[in-house]
Formats: C-alpha cells, sequence, structure tokens
C-alpha cells in the first residue's frame, strides 16, 4: 500500500511541476494552442488552393517556433 501512496505522490509532485512550467506563460501557451488547432483544420482541409493553404501552414509552423523561443527566452531571462 505504501508503494502505491508513494508512486501517487511522485506523480501529484510530477504533474504538479509540468503545470507551473507551462502556467507561467498562460497567453503565450495559449496562443499556441490556438495555432495548433488552427493547422489541424488546415491540414484537414482541401489541398486545392493554389498553395495558399500550404503557405498558411509553413506561417503557422513558423510562428509556433517564434512563440517557442519567446517562451525560452522570457524563461532563460528570469522574466517569469
Amino acid at each position: 500500500m505504501s508503494d502505491r501512496k508513494t508512486a501517487l505522490g511522485v506523480f501529484v509532485l510530477l504533474f504538479t511541476s509540468v503545470v507551473v512550467a507551462f502556467a507561467d506563460q498562460p497567453r503565450m501557451v495559449a496562443a499556441r494552442n490556438d495555432l495548433q488547432r488552427a493547422r489541424a483544420q488546415l491540414q484537414a482541409a482541401a489541398a486545392n488552393k493554389g498553395g495558399h493553404r500550404a503557405k498558411a501552414i509553413d506561417l503557422i509552423n513558423a510562428a509556433i517556433v517564434e512563440i517557442n523561443r519567446g517562451i525560452a527566452f522570457d524563461r532563460r531571462n528570469n522574466h517569469a
């Protein structure tokens, strides 16, 4: 029984640390989530858009990279 309690305690600790890691920048994380949902919708759309759908997906991918870099920069520079 104590092994279960220990495992549960470790799980709660890990889950809490993950939540805290993402909670420090909720708007950046929300923006990234919105972009990921938009990308999924574009990927599910028909491809015959004259290259504009593909370009939009590329731009979303670039925006997600920039958001990740911004989050990392903020964390490195102790802005959390």
